[in-house]
């Protein structure tokens, strides 16, 4: 992948930071989004090994309207083109949920669905148009195993309903675009190391807990899924596009 560059979102920590170093050692070119200025410190110990003209940060908050067309425009200026989109960054909170008063429901409603559908679906939109016009593109999107059966615990159903719809994005610009050479792939993890999992764990009982339900009594490392996102990113498997892979050690099977 020496002659690529790729855009990958939330590479400041867990799937991110471990996708965007994996993408370098394949002699990608990287752009590194974070969110605030304090997430900057994550991404450039992420990317610590490479060399200065082969990666670019940039900053932006998805919660604020807008930021993610500024964010692709950035992006786009450092190199003159993107070859890869990697949708990493989301939110997830325990809030949203039948149990909530309604101001909590509304306002956590509206934050997952602005970080988790519409800041990448934007960025899909600069993407997409970028792509047709330079004889096409690549987009990873991370959708969630809690998009395709539900979430387990029922406060964390504004999450499980914004990863339904932007995988459903995802797939109709798969679909759609293919003649344009624009490939589309979208995985759905389930358990993750991350801090978002940990954080999912302590309301499920613990991290004992949450492993004793996996088939593998393991949770997936980040590692696993930017392994993925590489073998997808390199362009060799152009006809899996549109296609949704499971990743979650055999605890969820379809």
């Amino acid at each position: 992948m020496d002659n690529k560059t790729i855009l990958v979102t939330g590479a400041s920590q867990g799937i991110g930071a471990a996708t965007a170093a994996r993408l370098a050692d394949s002699g990608a070119s990287i752009v590194a989004h974070y969110r605030d200025p304090q997430d900057r410190a994550g991404a450039e110990a992420a990317l610590a090994d490479v060399a200065d003209d082969r990666k670019q940060f940039v900053a932006g908050d998805f919660e604020d309207e807008g930021v993610a067309d500024n964010v692709w425009q950035k992006a786009l200026e450092w190199r003159g083109t993107i070859d890869v989109l990697v949708l990493n960054a989301a939110m997830m909170e325990a809030t949203g949920g039948m149990d909530d008063s309604y101001d909590d429901w509304q306002t956590a409603w509206q934050r997952h669905l602005q970080v988790n559908v519409l800041a990448p679906t934007r960025l899909m939109y600069g993407a997409v148009r970028h792509f047709r016009q330079s004889g096409g593109g690549t987009i990873v999107l991370l959708s969630s195993w809690v998009g395709q059966r539900g979430a387990s615990n029922p406060q964390m159903m504004a999450y499980a309903a914004s990863k339904g719809a932007i995988k459903a994005v995802a797939q109709s610009i798969a679909r759609g675009y293919a003649k344009d050479n624009v490939l589309t792939y979208i995985l759905a993890p389930g358990i993750v190391r991350t801090k978002m999992s940990l954080d999912f764990a302590e309301l499920q009982g613990g991290e004992d807990a949450v492993t004793e339900t996996l088939a593998m009594r393991e949770w997936v490392p980040p590692e696993e899924i930017a392994e993925t996102i590489a073998f997808l990113a390199d362009g060799g498997v152009r006809h899996l596009s549109g296609a949704t892979l499971d990743i979650n050690g055999a605890t969820y099977v379809r």
